[in-house]
């Protein structure tokens, strides 16, 4: 992975005239510097152009998985959906658990927990609303009635880290610093953990296994769990080209979906680690008869990364950090 000031350089954005201009679409290189003090800003966003007069104030977030990356920048966020997933990724109000705590201290209002509730979003009163543009948790079928309401940026994660969707938000809500400093330390902090880990024998398999038996969403190098694996020295495994994949979620950068027949074909890694998952899970997967058979269970290499690593952010990459070292160090 880039040091700090690489990433910084890379992702920062570029100012003209005065008006502060984005590329929310993708990270673009740009120079470095920029001022968080300078608007207008104009945000080159997959709806068109977007301009925001003034530095947000009363931010809403309609995605689950942004929500925790505005929190690590300190964003001045007021309410957010919540996910309809009440279990151990999720607290009662439907905040992901791995940044809960820090919501609501924060005093972040729950807006709602299925299809949008525009009223809701209307009655906090916001002066920028984010969206994504993919995802379970994308409202972006919602975006000419959402856009109404307020100044609406829609960001696409499917195909960013965690740090360079940080760093593209705290570009367009005028947080450069924060974003640049939460992003620094979490880099450092996987550099120092690289050099401390042994790692299992390569190519890894890591995915999101469907807990009905049926498949599996498979992490491709684009995702972010992929590029944080990546970032310390793991190797992904490439699915065989025979090997019949899904579309159901529609065309996605970050995941391949395995199902049916050749779902064991897919999951052809020395190594196997589960996203979403606990130690349970851990044992279902190896107890499955039609899987025992593939190297990565039958070598018992197999590995839980933690209920909260659905979607990445600061706070679930840090536990997954954690949960590296506990089983790699």
């Amino acid at each position: 992975m880039p040091t700090s000031l690489s990433l910084w350089s890379r992702r920062s954005f570029m100012l003209t005239a005065g008006v502060g201009l984005l590329s929310v679409s993708g990270i673009n290189p740009r120079r470095a510097g920029a001022s968080d003090s300078v608007w207008p800003r104009m945000l080159h966003t997959p709806k068109g152009d977007l301009v925001l007069d003034n530095k947000p104030q009363r931010i809403v977030s309609t995605s689950v998985t942004l929500t925790g990356t505005l929190l690590a920048i300190n964003a001045p966020l007021i309410a957010a959906s919540a996910t309809i997933n009440m279990n151990a990724v999720s607290d009662d109000a439907g905040f992901f658990t791995q940044w809960a705590s820090i919501a609501h201290e924060r005093g972040i209002k729950p807006l709602y927990r299925s299809e949008p509730d525009l009223e809701a979003i209307a009655a906090a009163a916001p002066d920028l609303i984010v969206i994504s543009a993919t995802g379970g948790d994308s409202t972006l079928r919602f975006y000419d009635q959402i856009s109404q309401i307020a100044p609406t940026l829609v960001v696409n994660y499917d195909d960013k880290s965690w740090q360079e969707v940080a760093i593209l938000l705290g570009g367009a809500i005028g947080h450069e610093k924060e974003a640049a400093v939460v992003v620094a330390e979490f880099d450092q902090r996987v550099v120092e953990t690289a050099k401390h880990l042994k790692l299992p024998p390569q190519p890894t398999t890591a995915a999101v296994y469907y807990e009905d038996d049926t498949g599996a969403n498979i992490w491709t190098p684009a995702s972010a769990q992929g590029k944080f694996l990546l970032s310390l020295g793991f190797e992904l495994a490439v699915i065989p080209p025979n090997v019949k994949t899904m579309t159901s979620m529609g065309i996605r950068s970050d995941i391949i979906q395995l199902s049916g027949e050749q779902f064991a074909d897919g999951l052809n890694g020395e190594t196997l680690l589960l996203f979403a998952a606990n130690d349970s899970l851990v044992d279902k997967v190896s107890a499955n008869k039609f899987l025992k058979h593939i190297k990565s269970i039958s070598n018992k290499r197999v590995y839980a990364m933690g209920t909260d690593t659905f979607r990445l952010d600061y706070y679930s990459a840090s536990h997954m950090l954690d949960r590296l070292t506990q089983l790699f160090a």
